[in-house]
């Protein structure tokens, strides 16, 4: 059974670098042909993506966020990281990591973990 398990600090002062680590257990994320992303999601606004990263170690995201975020990963440990700097309140929401075929689109099918609450204020 695979899983993804979000795990990071709930509470980031502006300014600061938020960073995220996605734990996958039950596929690797280094043999499979997934694509292993990021999103977030705030009240009363849809799911958006962030950004991801593929079997290979690349890499791509949202243009939203070209200016502040890095995406890697940990093949020993099975993780992938997210890290996005500068942050502000705007960034407060729920992210979540998850696994999908082929890049993100609307409507893809996604195995997402349960998601970290993430808040941004002094």
């Amino acid at each position: 059974q695979v899983q993804l398990q979000e795990s990071g600090p709930g509470l980031v002062k502006p300014s600061q670098t938020l960073s995220l680590t996605c734990t996958v257990s039950g596929d690797s994320i280094t043999t499979s042909n997934y694509y292993w992303s990021w999103f977030r999601q705030s009240p009363g606004k849809e799911l958006e993506w962030i950004g991801a990263i593929f079997t290979t170690g690349t890499s791509t995201h949202a243009p939203s966020f070209s200016s502040r975020i890095s995406i890697s990963r940990n093949t020993i440990k099975n993780q992938f990281t997210l890290q996005l700097s500068s942050v502000t309140p705007e960034d407060t929401a729920v992210y979540y990591c998850a696994r999908h075929y082929g890049p993100y689109r609307e409507g893809t099918s996604l195995l997402r973990g349960r998601g970290t609450q993430v808040t941004v204020s002094s």
